[in-house]
């Protein structure tokens, strides 16, 4: 069934006419590439070579300008250098051209001459209406409508969408599909500087395009992140997205003020994020296309639980070492299933998973089918991975193997195409590509030469699975901006919440804060020494100057009575005076001390890219050491806040160890979720820090957890001129 079409770019890459301005008769210019590949590829439309100074190329009739055209092409390929084509799209406009794909380099990836000309170009398209690709471009296909901007040979129609910030990085799954033999592309577009059109507008139209079935991204960075994960949100319901994110961004981190804000930006927090929005994200490029291949082939599996076929041990035991280190998990087989394949394995095959066949197989290839077929069966399984030598039987003992070999081929291709469970094969004939899985590859099924490759592609589609299931469980509510009176007044005094009033915002929210007193003179610590009685004590300085109080010996513990907590004031003071005497003191934070547990961190920062993002972590003062995090897109679903729990390497120490309780999981959801809605509610909100949060077993204090420290930061202003920040 067609899916409804809301991007523009569906007249663009599939036009009934294009123009190449500059078109070129000579080899070597792309103006002459994009030509021929028009002409060899067999193209349609309509073809207007643009060039002033020929009247044809390549046997094509030239035309002086857009002016001169006969009708208005849906597309033009600007081959001209970058002075020329903010006029150029102007022209566009006025002929009634939709798109422009801008192949010239120099606008504002060279510097601030090009960021000028840069922003000429986008106020020209925006007058005229006309959408750009690129510029600073590679270009683009359309194999299925025939159109080839590149001069790309020997690439095939199939259904993979590309899009890609490298040329070479095109080129190169080019030449991998080629190697492949049963690989093809749909469509691919070079997304340049992105000027206009980035790849949430690609990722929307290969959502949309009935040609492809999986869309795979190689991205350096994003001009609009938050726009991207909304797009990516929608289209992954529908079909995979694998992205390949280069590099590690770290955008606006330099000012940070927080321990958020110091780890936000990081090529860990993207991969999170596009994670949550059901993006496959893979670690390195030479997955991209097995990864891409395998989600479009077979699309999911219901579960993690994998199911182990091999003709060999040495393998088997491989496979099962990485299906584990992938996050994945080894089926448990019924005692059914091993009946079953006991009545057709020689005795001294393994029976557990992995199932080793021991030779069962050498004489009769096609018994892996039906292996196959019984695993398929068994109710505790949910993917098989064959891995092996199947296809090379014959090669390798007898040719008279091969018509035995090809039925068992057939009866797998049957058997997976009658289930939800894939398939996915490894065999060490992959390279060589004989005809057992030749047919099972054109089949749909999908073949690798890699163990390593093949349950990347079982662990992409168990992810998927698994993020399609929570997708269908209700969504929450969507929650309306406010301003409180404590933001309102510290925005009046450009400054950030003191943290008395932080922790007064999150009471309000439903959050649980400890009893604490907030003391503006010694005076006051008296009444407070003797409600305490003998219990110990926390200080610690407020003040809107000083961030990062234990720097500043802002900070005492384990004060009993009245003498110790005035001691305690009076180094406090000095203390900060001296770390930085132009600071304004707003007294001290008088509280109990809170009982040990297992310390965490959740704070939130806007990141310039993506918007407010949530980090959930191991707290206290090793979380920029280890990093030990997990970052979620503000708003969270229940979902997302107990996978960031799941998620830590860390994540037993929440469980318990060496006899410790475990904490009250359920508890950290519920504030993850209300520090998320706070932020919603709140927009003024720049980072929030709660560091160290304590956490206890269930029904041990309050709601299972203790918010020791607090931090809001508001600001967007420098603080000693009071100017806004750009």
């Amino acid at each position: 069934m067609a899916m409804s079409r809301i991007s523009p770019l569906h007249d663009i890459l599939a036009p009934s006419g294009i123009a190449i301005i500059g078109a070129s008769s000579d080899p070597t210019k792309r103006g002459y590439k994009a030509l021929a590949g028009l002409l060899e590829g067999g193209f349609g439309g309509d073809i207007y070579p643009i060039n002033p100074k020929a009247s044809e190329i390549l046997g094509v009739p030239a035309y002086a300008s857009l002016e001169s055209l006969p009708r208005a092409p849906e597309l033009a390929l600007i081959c001209t250098p970058a002075s020329s084509v903010a006029n150029l799209i102007r022209q566009c406009g006025e002929k009634g051209v939709k798109g422009a794909v801008i192949l010239a380099s120099g606008f504002g990836e060279t510097g601030l001459e090009g960021k000028v000309l840069e922003q000429e170009l986008l106020n020209a398209a925006r007058e005229s209406g006309v959408r750009l690709i690129g510029p600073n471009t590679s270009g683009l296909f359309n194999l299925h409508a025939k159109l080839n901007l590149l001069g790309l040979e020997n690439v095939v129609p199939g259904n993979i969408g590309i899009v890609s910030q490298s040329g070479n990085m095109l080129l190169a799954l080019a030449l991998e599909a080629q190697h492949h033999g049963c690989i093809g592309f749909s469509s691919y577009v070079g997304p340049g500087n992105q000027t206009d059109l980035g790849f949430g507008d690609y990722l929307r139209y290969l959502g949309e395009d009935d040609d492809t079935y999986v869309a795979a991204l190689y991205v350096e960075g994003f001009q609009d992140g938050r726009g991207f994960l909304e797009v990516a949100k929608e289209i992954t319901r529908r079909k995979p997205v694998v992205v390949y994110k280069s590099g590690a961004t770290r955008q606006g981190c330099a000012a940070a003020s927080s321990h958020t804000g110091a780890l936000a930006g990081s090529y860990a927090m993207t991969t999170d994020l596009l994670r949550q929005a059901g993006v496959s994200v893979v670690q390195y490029s030479d997955e991209i296309l097995p990864v891409a291949e395998g989600l479009g082939a077979l699309q999911q599996a219901p579960g993690k639980r994998v199911a182990i076929l091999a003709d060999g041990g040495g393998q088997a035991t491989i496979a099962a070492d990485r299906i584990v280190e992938a996050g994945l998990e080894l089926a448990s087989l019924s005692d059914t299933t091993r009946a079953r394949l006991a009545e057709i394995l020689f005795p001294q095959a393994s029976l557990a998973n992995p199932v080793d066949v021991a030779g069962s197989s050498d004489a009769n290839p096609a018994l892996l089918a039906r292996c196959h077929e019984i695993l398929i069966g068994d109710e505790g399984v949910d993917s098989v991975l064959l891995v092996g030598m199947f296809g090379g039987y014959a090669s390798r003992f007898s040719a008279t193997l091969a018509a035995n070999e090809m039925a068992g081929a057939e009866s797998m291709v049957e058997t997976a195409w009658s289930t939800r469970k894939p398939l996915v094969v490894h065999s060490l004939y992959a390279p060589v590509r004989p005809p057992a899985l030749e047919r099972l590859r054109e089949a749909g099924l999908v073949v690798y030469g890699s163990i390593e490759l093949a349950i990347k592609v079982l662990a992409a589609l168990a992810a998927r699975g698994e993020y399609l299931a929570r997708e269908s469980s209700p969504t929450e509510p969507a929650i309306e901006a406010s301003r409180s009176r404590l933001i309102e007044q510290a925005l009046e005094e450009k400054r950030d919440l003191l943290e008395p009033e932080a922790k007064a915002l999150l009471k309000d929210q439903g959050i649980a804060v400890p009893d604490e007193t907030w003391v503006t003179s010694a005076d006051q610590l008296g009444e407070v020494a003797a409600q305490a009685g003998e219990t110990p004590m926390a200080m610690k300085v407020v003040s809107r100057d000083i961030l990062h109080k234990s720097d500043a010996g802002g900070v005492r513990l384990d004060l009993r009575g009245a003498a110790a907590l005035e001691d305690a004031y009076r180094q406090i003071m000095a203390s900060c005076e001296n770390y930085a005497p132009n600071a304004h003191i707003d007294g001290v934070l008088v509280s109990p001390m809170a009982a040990k547990g297992v310390e965490v961190i959740i704070g939130v920062v806007r990141d310039p890219a993506f918007g407010p993002v949530l980090m959930f972590g191991l707290g206290g003062i090793f979380v920029e050491l280890l990093e030990d995090v997990a970052f979620r897109a503000i708003p969270l679903s229940r979902q997302d806040a107990q996978g960031m729990l799941d998620q830590l390497k860390a994540s037993k120490v929440l469980d318990g160890l060496r006899g410790a309780a475990a904490v009250d999981k359920a508890a950290l959801v519920e504030l993850l979720l209300k520090v998320s809605q706070l932020v919603q509610t709140c927009p003024d909100i720049r980072e929030l820090d709660l560091n160290p949060v304590i956490a206890y077993p269930q029904g041990y204090y309050q709601k299972g957890y203790a918010i020791v420290d607090a931090r809001i930061i508001l600001t967007t202003f420098d603080k000693e001129t009071g100017d806004e920040f750009a």
